[in-house]
């Protein structure tokens, strides 16, 4: 069905294919632009923001110290992860310069998040009925929040436990660990933001609940399916003892029972409306 066939509003009603799609590229511009800025932002303050991408591969970043003190208060020693005397290397005449474009790039798309999908967003409402719109209110606000403390969990926990467990796998005495800066750079970016889309699950199954693709039931059915998946992850990513693997696992095992309990709400409100 065609956009102006579900909108409740008359003059989104007037509006033609190709004026959507110019009111279309107009958001996408837009929201472009504040990313682009975010961009050229990150790029002048470089000793900001490489200080910041390189944080996890110090033994005095914060979330090592914290983990210290854990240790300390609940005397378990190897919650401490040690020092680490990573050796970064940069192997290509061009390197430096180009991964300061990407690693900006990646900063001005993290920081341009709220605005880009507030655009979009802005795209979508107008098509939807009054009683979709009521029940989407303040959804920029959640999914933004769930992106930025997902970015936040994936650099502050997921970076610095998979970086230390990697720093210290070891297959060969002889094999002496020199890492690439694309390496690193690139594991920084693709694990905070793979944390940031995977916070998105409650907004996720909220839709396909809507859409009645997924139900309350079939995830209950497959929780302990789930459950195993998430301390398996856990188990890989974090150093050989319980409590990392429990920092890891509890938020994403409460993701997904958040999501059970959206599920079910969008199930009765649907059962409601049917009656």
């Amino acid at each position: 069905m065609a956009l102006d066939q579900l909108t409740d509003d008359p003059q989104e009603k007037d509006m033609g294919f190709l004026d959507h799609l110019e009111e279309l590229r107009w958001h996408l511009v837009r929201a472009a632009a504040s990313v682009f800025i975010f961009s050229i932002l990150a790029f002048l303050f470089k000793d900001v923001v490489f200080e910041l991408i390189l944080g996890p591969t110090n033994s005095e970043f914060w979330t090592y110290q914290q983990l210290c003190k854990l240790a300390e208060l609940i005397n378990s020693p190897a919650l401490c992860l040690g020092d680490m005397d990573m050796i970064i290397q940069n192997r290509t005449i061009t390197g430096q310069f180009v991964w300061h474009i990407k690693s900006s790039l990646v900063v001005g798309l993290v920081l341009g998040f709220p605005y880009t999908f507030w655009e979009i967003w802005r795209f979508v409402k107008p098509g939807l009925r009054n009683n979709e719109k009521r029940a989407s209110r303040g959804v920029v606000v959640v999914v933004t929040f769930l992106f930025l403390t997902g970015v936040l969990f994936g650099y502050y926990i997921v970076t610095p436990l998979s970086f230390n467990f990697l720093y210290n796998y070891e297959l060969s005495v002889k094999i002496d660990n020199i890492f690439d800066l694309s390496s690193i750079i690139g594991m920084v970016a693709t694990l905070a933001l793979a944390c940031g889309l995977m916070f998105q699950l409650p907004v996720l199954i909220y839709i396909l609940s809507k859409a009645e693709i997924i139900s309350p039931k079939l995830m209950k059915r497959y929780r302990r399916h789930s459950i195993v998946v998430i301390l398996i992850i856990s188990a890989i990513i974090t150093p050989p003892d319980v409590i990392s693997q429990v920092l890891i696992a509890l938020p994403l095992t409460f993701l997904y029972e958040v999501s059970i309990i959206i599920s079910r709400r969008v199930e009765k409100k649907i059962a409601k409306q049917r009656a």
